[in-house]
């Protein structure tokens, strides 16, 4: 099959044009203008790899890659795919780190491919993270991505704060499984791990889990962002304030839907 073959496949398979292209790219070795001049050239692979993509396998597990924030990352089905929704916590948090001075300390949990902590130490390289991960597997995967990208991290293994006795931070930031149980989009995410998807239930069990542990790790005046489902704006504030937490606000996607809520902590003897 050549690539015209291919492109034509695609088209015939319902595949986004930009995505056929990126496929394509992967399996050639080359970037997607080389695929404008090199029409007869033979693609090995391609049909079963358009297929693939055609029936529902996630783009970045065929490539092995994805774009976060600037990075390029590793991923592969131990891991989260990183998508461009979680760099408006990201942002946020870097809104917060330029105003603290020295070397500020950032705890991400869950890190999956380790996108959220290695898009921080990139953009803020004084600022001093530490990622944890349940899973060996995707740890692994966010280890590899840091190494690569010239990043040090403290990556550790373990639930949530589990890892962290003792230790106290200007910033936690987490984007946990927020998706309800019987939510109809999850069967189109099975290329996903379930458990980073979803807590079960109404999705927000390891929400509140973080709001209730996070004071006992966060320096006086650190901050907790969380990201969440558009729907768990409220429920998260009522649960914020509920705990003692003040400024809670929330920040907006592209698309303008409540994406990620935080607040502060100012009350070092209320935990």
């Amino acid at each position: 099959m050549t690539v015209d073959d291919a492109l034509a496949l695609a088209r015939r398979l319902g595949i986004e044009r930009g995505d056929a292209q990126s496929l394509l790219a992967h399996l050639a070795g080359q970037d997607r203008a080389w695929l404008i001049t090199h029409g007869d050239t033979p693609l090995a692979h391609a049909e079963a790899a358009l297929r693939r993509l055609a029936a529902g396998e996630p783009l970045a597990h065929l490539t092995g890659w994805q774009p976060f924030h600037g990075l390029e990352l590793q991923v592969t089905p131990a891991t989260l795919i990183p998508r461009p929704d979680t760099e408006t916590l990201v942002d946020w948090a870097l809104e917060l780190l330029t105003a603290l001075p020295g070397e500020p300390t950032v705890a991400d949990l869950g890190t999956g491919s380790g996108a959220i902590a290695l898009a921080i130490k990139a953009a803020c390289p004084r600022a001093r993270v530490t990622a944890v991960d349940l899973s060996a597997e995707a740890l692994a995967v966010a280890r590899g991505n840091g190494e690569r990208l010239g990043l040090p991290i403290d990556w550790r293994q373990g639930s949530w704060f589990a890892p962290l006795a003792g230790a106290r931070f200007d910033l936690i930031v987490s984007n946990p499984p927020y998706i309800a149980g019987d939510d109809p989009h999850l069967p189109a995410l099975r290329h996903e791990p379930l458990t980073a998807l979803t807590p079960g239930g109404d999705g927000l069990a390891d929400l509140y889990a973080l709001i209730d542990a996070a004071p006992a790790h966060l320096a006086p005046g650190g901050w907790l962002l969380l990201e969440h489902g558009w729907d768990q704006a409220d429920a998260l504030a009522q649960r914020l304030a509920a705990r003692g937490y003040t400024a809670a606000t929330l920040r907006r996607d592209l698309a303008g839907r409540a994406r990620a809520s935080g607040g502060r902590w100012l009350s070092p003897s209320f935990v």
